[in-house]
């Protein structure tokens, strides 16, 4: 019997409706699946909702990142905020559980854990017979991401497998897919015509400098900085869907505009990160993995407390990235990169090795081939996965270092 499937994402931040889109893609591609739907979860719900899952998050991202990374490690404690967080979720989300119930999936992908919480106890509750599979879109494993309720668990990599092993989630239910992208990056281009085709000089370096989809973060900081560069590289800077950001750019090289190309948002980052030699930027875990499918070594710079700082250790650990703590050296550490050619093709070799540009196709071919019943943990299964977290001692900890540390600073 052909499946009906239904992919269920949030548009906080951009990773997670990317992961989503390429895994429609997989889905429509199979004539296994009878219909696929692919929706943001925030759509059903009230502006003030949506607000606070997408526009806040953003705000918080360009104006109290050390915040979210507080809230990061405060909150990684399995079901720590369950019961307020999915009791606001489910007060909020009345028309998304509709449109659920009346599609009625056979399958259910969520690529984050807002709409996983809310399909996780429609199944337990018996309101909806359906297999649920959570996608987790960054390297590591937060613990918002647990349902008490699901099918499968879809990781980045093995250390993440070996995590939710130790919390007690049965083996069986975990696969090592990567982070699904767009199957575009697994197409060959030709780099030469590429680099002529955006205007670049084929025989010089290229340097693929990101602001991110919604054009936030240091961007005109990194690109002054770079005007140092001693090196005859060539710059792409992508600014994303921030035009302002674009214009400012455009006007601080303008006199060294050979040197550098300033778009906005681009379709094409498959051919950008193919032709590129390094890439500057942010360490999402949509990002990079596009990246290491690309065979792209990266520059990381400014990530976000939390997620993309324990994205980068991973990078860092597997020597696929530097790392760029202080912007006002980005100059020397691309170019030690680039006079260190047989570096960063060890580099490059190390992304293609950790790459898995396979990943939607994995995760497609898995849920249409399973057939392992559905998976509901018991409340003795719940406390065992916290006690085997440690992560109500680590918080404890860490909110003592942080009381102390502002006494201390208080005081002096």
């Amino acid at each position: 019997m052909k499946k009906r499937v239904l992919i269920m994402s949030a548009g906080a931040g951009t990773g997670h409706i990317k992961a989503a889109e390429a895994l429609e893609k997989s889905f429509a591609a199979d004539d296994r699946v009878a219909e696929v739907i692919s929706n943001d979860a925030l759509q059903y719900t009230n502006k003030l909702f949506r607000d606070f899952y997408s526009s806040f998050y953003t705000s918080l991202v360009r104006s109290a990142p050390n915040f979210l990374g507080w809230w990061y490690k405060t909150s990684d404690e399995p079901w720590y905020t369950d019961r307020m967080r999915h009791m606001i979720d489910r007060l909020n989300t009345k028309p998304l559980v509709r449109f659920i119930r009346e599609f009625n999936p056979h399958i259910t992908v969520c690529t984050h854990y807002m709409p996983a919480g809310i399909i996780s106890h429609l199944i337990a509750t018996n309101q909806l017979q359906a297999h649920l599979s959570i996608v987790v879109t960054d390297f590591d494993f937060h613990a918002m991401w647990l349902s008490r309720s699901f099918h499968r668990y879809f990781v980045a990599i093995d250390e993440t497998r070996a995590y939710l092993e130790m919390l007690g989630i049965p083996s069986e239910r975990i696969t090592v897919s990567g982070i699904p992208i767009d199957p575009v990056f697994q197409l060959p281009i030709n780099r030469e015509e590429e680099r002529l085709r955006f205007g670049l000089n084929p025989e010089k370096p290229v340097l693929l400098l990101s602001a991110g989809a919604l054009g936030v973060g240091p961007a005109e900081f990194m690109v002054e900085r770079m005007l140092n560069l001693n090196s005859d590289a060539q710059t792409v800077v992508v600014c994303g869907r921030n035009d302002e950001l674009k214009q400012r750019i455009l006007q601080l090289v303008d006199s060294r505009s050979s040197r550098f190309k300033v778009l906005g948002y681009s379709g094409e980052m498959h051919k950008l990160m193919k032709m590129a030699d390094i890439f500057i930027g942010k360490p999402g875990g949509m990002t990079a993995s596009e990246a290491i499918a690309c065979g792209l070594p990266m520059c990381v710079v400014s990530p976000i407390p939390g997620q993309e700082e324990r994205n980068s250790d991973h990078l860092l650990e597997e020597g696929i990235a530097v790392k760029c703590n202080d912007l006002t050296t980005l100059p020397f550490k691309l170019e030690r990169l680039l006079e260190d050619p047989a570096r960063l093709s060890r580099m490059k070799a190390n992304a293609l090795r950790f790459a898995q540009p396979a990943a939607s196709a994995t995760i497609v071919d898995t849920l249409l081939e399973d057939r392992l019943p559905p998976l509901s943990l018991t409340k003795n299964q719940w406390a065992a996965i916290t006690l085997a977290s440690g992560a109500d001692s680590q918080r404890r900890s860490y909110a003592a270092g942080l009381a102390s540390y502002y006494s201390f600073k208080f005081r002096n």
